[in-house]
């Protein structure tokens, strides 16, 4: 995975409201109206929310009507553990080695 595609995923992570959407996704799937009433945002401040949520793969959004449905991806939240896993995973082959050593 590349870098951008990282820090995207994280990026989705790092803001109060974004993690209250996605813990109300929990649950299943939400109209937008629905969390619009929850995090007690505006209109489009909920888009911009939404649109960094969906550009990282977490949330994935259906239209029927005038709405739009919201729902966590499975396959984004297994991208997101992979990524933070392989991120924190140790390279076995720098372990040994002083950072000074050439």
């Amino acid at each position: 995975m590349d870098e951008r595609k990282i820090a995207a995923i994280f990026k989705a992570f790092c803001d109060e409201n974004r993690i209250k959407i996605i813990k109300l996704l929990r649950s299943g799937e939400k109209c937008a109206c629905k969390l619009l009433d929850e995090i007690n945002v505006t209109q489009p401040t909920l888009s911009h929310h939404m649109k960094i949520l969906c550009d990282a793969g977490i949330v994935v959004g259906r239209k029927e009507g005038k709405w739009t449905y919201y729902s966590i991806s499975e396959k984004g939240a297994e991208q997101a553990k992979e990524c933070l896993t392989h991120l924190t995973a140790l390279d076995v082959e720098c372990e040994n080695k002083s950072c000074c050593e050439k």
